[in-house]
């Protein structure tokens, strides 16, 4: 294969596209080289640089078009890293997002003090909670006084029937139901957190557990929005 021009010219380009970042790189964060850590790292980094550099110099020069694309990948490549790693907390946000748009009772966090949940193809607003470490679906229910478990949730939480005393009595659509009273340490939903709920467990079998105002009314406020519904710390 005949030469591509003498190597002392690649190398000396490479030298000074190197010194050339170095250049760029102590003006954009200046101080960083008067850090001794900081200057030993880079210059290891630059050893790495310079002996995958001439690597790469010397496959340009047996093969130039193959070479050139092979450094236009790597170069396309470290891009994307970068771009990814730049933008990692809105892309985290946009999924975020997108499982709160497909998975609607997961809802999506605004900020650090509110939750926003779209409504289900039912038109009811759904939540799941981790409740005592223990996933729990609820429907949002503002007519019931407390927090109420199904008697299979309560099951999933480790309440014992047996133990249970159902000495509360309430009016439901279904009619009169009983309900035994309990206590849950923590109620976490997405950012908003609840400790020592007051809730109940229903003598009868339920589809879901509902999230009443024991805990509805100890937040900062919530308010529905067309299909939204807003939960505020």
């Amino acid at each position: 294969m005949p030469s591509r021009g003498p190597t002392w010219l690649w190398l000396a380009v490479a030298a000074i596209g190197v010194t050339g970042l170095v250049i760029a790189l102590n003006g954009r964060f200046p101080g960083a080289l008067q850090d001794s850590n900081q200057a030993g790292r880079l210059a290891y980094l630059m050893a790495w640089l310079v002996l995958g550099g001439s690597g790469m110099v010397l496959a340009i020069r047996r093969q130039p078009l193959v070479g050139l694309r092979n450094a236009a990948i790597w170069v396309g490549i470290g891009l994307a890293l970068v771009i990814g790693y730049s933008y990692r907390d809105d892309f985290g946000n946009l999924g975020a997002r997108l499982s709160g748009e497909l998975v609607p009772q997961r809802g999506v966090a605004e900020g650090e003090d509110a939750m926003t949940f779209r409504a289900g193809q039912d038109g009811h607003f759904h939540v799941e909670a981790l409740v005592d470490n223990v996933r729990v679906r609820f429907l949002v229910d503002t007519g019931a006084s407390e927090v109420v478990l199904s008697p299979a949730d309560a099951r999933r939480l480790g309440f014992d029937r047996s133990n249970l005393e159902f000495v509360q009595m309430a009016e439901t659509a279904n009619g009169m139901v009983r309900g035994a009273p309990v206590r849950l340490r923590e109620v976490v939903v997405g950012n908003l957190r609840l400790a020592d709920v007051r809730a109940s467990v229903n003598a009868a079998d339920m589809s879901e557990s509902l999230l009443g105002m024991t805990f509805l009314s100890r937040l900062g406020g919530f308010e529905v929005s067309g299909d939204r519904l807003t939960l505020r710390r």
